[in-house]
C-alpha cells in the first residue's frame, strides 16, 4: 500500500507539471498576462523508508527481511483543507470562503489533464493548503488500468467517464488565453 501512496504522489507531480507546462507556454505567447493570478503549488516530497531485520544467529528470523514501512512526507504548515473530493470536480468550498479561488484554479487544472490526456486521467482529492499539497487520488479511465488497480481504491473510474457532466468551467477555463474547449 506504501509503494502505491508514493506512486499515486509521483504520477500527481507529474500531472501537476503538465499543467503548469501548459500555462507557461499559454503565457509566453500572449502580449497581456491573464486577469488573475496563477497559484503556483506543489505536492509535498516524500520518501518510502523501509526497516530491515537483523537477523542473529539464534534468530528465526532471516537477515534482510522487510520488517516496516513507512511513507515520510514533508510537514504542511497551516491550516488543512480539502479542496476538491474525488467523487466531484466541483470545489468543496462556497464562493465566500477562504481557499475558493484557488479551488476554483485546482478544478481547471483538473480540465487541462483531462483535455491533455484525451479524457483518460486526471488528478483529484487536492487537500493541503494553498502552497503545499498531500495524500492526492489519480483517476483514470477504465481503459488505462484495464481492470487493473493501478491507483488505489480512491481512483474512481466512473469519475473519468462524468468528468464533462460533472464540470463546471470557471474563468481559469474560459481564460481565451488559455484556448480551452468548454466541457
Amino acid at each position: 500500500k506504501l509503494f502505491r501512496e508514493a506512486n499515486v504522489l509521483y504520477w500527481a507531480k507529474a500531472l501537476l507539471g503538465l499543467v503548469y507546462n501548459f500555462i507557461n507556454r499559454a503565457i509566453a505567447g500572449i502580449p497581456d498576462p491573464p486577469p488573475f493570478n496563477i497559484p503556483r503549488v506543489r505536492f509535498v516530497e516524500v520518501g518510502l523508508a523501509l526497516s530491515y531485520s537483523q537477523g542473529s544467529s539464534k534468530s528465526t528470523i532471516k537477515t534482510g527481511v522487510l520488517h516496516a514501512g513507512f511513507l515520510l512526507e514533508e510537514v504542511i504548515d497551516g491550516d488543512f483543507t480539502k479542496f476538491i473530493h474525488n467523487m466531484d470536480p466541483d470545489p468543496l468550498l462556497d464562493p465566500d470562503q477562504d481557499g475558493y479561488d484557488f479551488a476554483q484554479f485546482l478544478a481547471f487544472t483538473q480540465h487541462v489533464q483531462y483535455t491533455k490526456t484525451g479524457g483518460l486521467v486526471f488528478i483529484s482529492d487536492y487537500q493541503g493548503i494553498t502552497e503545499l499539497l498531500t495524500d492526492p487520488q489519480i483517476m483514470t479511465h477504465s481503459s488505462v488500468s484495464e481492470g487493473q488497480d493501478i491507483f488505489g481504491e480512491g481512483n474512481i473510474e466512473k469519475a473519468v467517464s462524468e468528468f464533462e457532466k460533472h464540470h463546471v468551467c470557471n474563468e481559469f477555463c474560459r481564460w481565451p488565453g488559455f484556448g480551452l474547449e468548454a466541457l
